[in-house]
C-alpha cells in the first residue's frame, strides 16, 4: 500500500490546549502504516504559502515528547491571521503545488471559525479539481463559539483559569471594611460562554461573581449602575464578570469607540472593564478597579484542566483516524453522551455547517441578563476536573520545542 504524507497547522488564537491536539495527530500519524511523512506548516496557511514546512517526525523522538508538547500553551506550530481569498486566485494553485512537490495526501487544520472556512475552501477546490486530498478541521478556541461540537479544546481549561482567579480575588478583596467593586474583563466577542464559566467560582464557597454580563444580552448602563447602587447598601464588595464584546441595545460593542479590525474584518475589542470602571467612578465616586485577563486566560499551563488536555489529544488522534477513513471536507466534533459520569463521543460534520458561524449561549441558560442558571453550572463542571500534567526544571516551567529545520523539495 502506497503512504500518504501529511501535513498539519494551526491558526487563530492560542490556547493552552491546542498542542495537545497537534500532539495527537503527529502521534496518531507516526503510529499508522497508511501515513509516510508527517509534516508541519509553520504560521498556517501563511506560512504553507511560503513554503515554511518542518518534519514533526524530527522533533518527537523520545517517549515523553508527546505529553511535553502537549503540556506545552500557545502554538508550537506558530500562528497566522491569515484569510485565504475566494477562489479564483493563485493561493490555491501555489498550494496544490506544495501538495504534490511533498506528496501529501491529507491536510489537517487545527483552530476556530475562520480556520474552518480554510478548511472548506481548499476541500472544495480540491473536489472540483478531481484532485484525492483530503482536508480535516480539528476545533479549538477558548471563546467556545463554534457550532455542532458540545465544546472545544482549549475552552474548559480558559474556564479553570478564570473561575479560580475570581474566586482567588473574591478572597484578596473581602479584606478591607468597605464598599469596593472589581469589573473583570473576560475574553468573547459575540459569545460569552468564557464569561459564563466564572460562575464556577461559586463552587469554591464565594458569592463572586454577583453579576455576569453577556454579549448575548443588551447592556443597559444606567440597570447596570442601579444594581451597583443597590448592591453597595447591604455588601462589601462586588465582583463583576463581563465579556469584552457586551453591546448596547443598538448593536454597539461598549468598547468598539476606536478599535481597530483585523484580517477577517472582526472588531479589536478592548476596554470594556475600564469603560465600566470610569462609569461607576464618575457616577456612584465609589472604589472600584478593573482587570483585564487579556492573553493570560488563555496561557495558563499551570492550571489547565486534565480532561481537556486529554480530550485534545483524543480528537487530534481522532481526525487521523477520520481522515484514513477517507473523510474530508469536515470537522471532528464532540457529542455529549453524558455528565454523570462525563462521557463524550467524537465524530464528524460537514464543514459547511460550521465554518464562518457561531454558537451562542441559549437564552434559557441566562438569568435577568446579569447571571446564569443551573444549566450552565452542569455543562462546566465535568470539563474542568483534574489538573493537567506540567513539566518543571528546578520549579520552572518546561516547555516542548519543535524542530523547525525547514525541510525543502
Amino acid at each position: 500500500m502506497k503512504k500518504t504524507n501529511i501535513i498539519v497547522g494551526q491558526s487563530g488564537g492560542p490556547t493552552v490546549a491546542i498542542n495537545g491536539s497537534l500532539a495527537g495527530v503527529i502521534r496518531q500519524a507516526m503510529r499508522s502504516e497508511e501515513i509516510g511523512e508527517v509534516y508541519g506548516a509553520l504560521n498556517g496557511i501563511e506560512g504553507l504559502l511560503q513554503r515554511n514546512i518542518i518534519d514533526l517526525r524530527a522533533s518527537m523522538t523520545a517517549t515523553d515528547d508527546f505529553d511535553r508538547l502537549a503540556a506545552t500553551p500557545a502554538m508550537a506550530l506558530g500562528s497566522c491571521r491569515f484569510k485565504l481569498p475566494p477562489p479564483p486566485n493563485d493561493a490555491y494553485e501555489k498550494i496544490l503545488q506544495i501538495f504534490k512537490d511533498y506528496g501529501i495526501g491529507i491536510f489537517f487544520y487545527i483552530g476556530g471559525n475562520d480556520s474552518m472556512d480554510t478548511v472548506k475552501q481548499l476541500s472544495v477546490y480540491f473536489k472540483e479539481r478531481g484532485e484525492d486530498i483530503r482536508c480535516v478541521g480539528v476545533p479549538k478556541t477558548v471563546d467556545n463559539d463554534l457550532p455542532v461540537t458540545d465544546h472545544t479544546p482549549g475552552f474548559a481549561s480558559a474556564a479553570k483559569y478564570v473561575a479560580a482567579s475570581i474566586a482567588e480575588l473574591d478572597k484578596d478583596s473581602s479584606v478591607y471594611d468597605m464598599f469596593s467593586v472589581i469589573i473583570v474583563e473576560i475574553m468573547g466577542r459575540n459569545a460569552g460562554w468564557l464569561a459564563a464559566s466564572s460562575v464556577l467560582a461559586r463552587e469554591t464557597g464565594c458569592a463572586a461573581p454577583q453579576l455576569i454580563y453577556l454579549p448575548e444580552v443588551a447592556f443597559d448602563p444606567e440597570n447596570f449602575l442601579a444594581k451597583v447602587k443597590d448592591y453597595s447598601k447591604k455588601n462589601q464588595l462586588l465582583i463583576v464578570a463581563v465579556s469584552e464584546g457586551i453591546k448596547t441595545a443598538d448593536g454597539e460593542y461598549v468598547s468598539a469607540a476606536g478599535a481597530t479590525k483585523d484580517a477577517f474584518g472582526h472588531v479589536q475589542l478592548a476596554g470594556t472593564g475600564k469603560y465600566l470602571e470610569d462609569l461607576i467612578k464618575d457616577r456612584l465616586g465609589c472604589k472600584v478597579r478593573s482587570i483585564e485577563l487579556s492573553v493570560l486566560q488563555r496561557s495558563a499551563a499551570h492550571y489547565a484542566s486534565a480532561t481537556d488536555i486529554a480530550e485534545a489529544l483524543r480528537i487530534g488522534e481522532e481526525a487521523v483516524r477520520a481522515a484514513i477513513d477517507g473523510k474530508t471536507g469536515v470537522m471532528m466534533t464532540f457529542e455529549r453522551v453524558s455528565n454523570a459520569p462525563y462521557l463524550t463521543r467524537i465524530g464528524t460534520v460537514a464543514i459547511e455547517e460550521c465554518a464562518n458561524l457561531e454558537k451562542t449561549i441559549p437564552a434559557e441558560w441566562i438569568i435577568d441578563g446579569c447571571d446564569v442558571s443551573e444549566d450552565m453550572l452542569e455543562y462546566l463542571r465535568p470539563m474542568v476536573v483534574g489538573r493537567s500534567q506540567y513539566f518543571e526544571v528546578e520549579g520552572m516551567p518546561s516547555f516542548k520545542n519543535l524542530d523547525k529545520t525547514i525541510v525543502k523539495k
